[in-house]
């Protein structure tokens, strides 16, 4: 009975060799898997950003016309008010000049209006 019990015992025991093996090899398997899943992720995730900056550089590329469009206008009319204000100046300073001096010197002396006669 002896050599009965240790050959089964010795057969449980290889069972469970072989089981720790299929379990071993499972979580290898998995490990992999999992290397595997994100080495893909990555190189999706490169593409995709790749993918994003063409699409962004060459909405940049088209929209940088636009922008230089609008600042050369932006120019042209700030130059355009620029030399209406100094045509402008030009021709009111002598006015604006002699209206500050005849304020300053000829000086009309008369009474306030608020001020009010005291009779005697």
């Amino acid at each position: 009975m002896s050599a009965q019990q240790s050959q089964g015992i010795q057969t449980l025991l290889e069972a469970e060799n072989e089981a720790a093996k299929i379990v071993q090899q499972a979580r290898q398997y998995r490990v992999q898997k999992l290397k595997d899943a994100r080495t893909e992720a990555s190189k999706e995730i490169e593409e995709y950003k790749k993918t994003k900056e063409t699409e962004f550089k060459e909405f940049e590329a088209s929209r940088a016309g636009t922008t230089s469009n609008a600042q050369a206008a932006i120019d042209k009319d700030t130059e355009v008010k620029i030399d209406a204000i100094s045509e402008s100046y030009n021709k009111n300073k002598d006015v604006v000049v002699k209206k500050l001096l005849d304020r300053v010197v000829l000086v009309k002396p008369e009474l306030h209006r608020n001020l009010k006669k005291v009779e005697s």
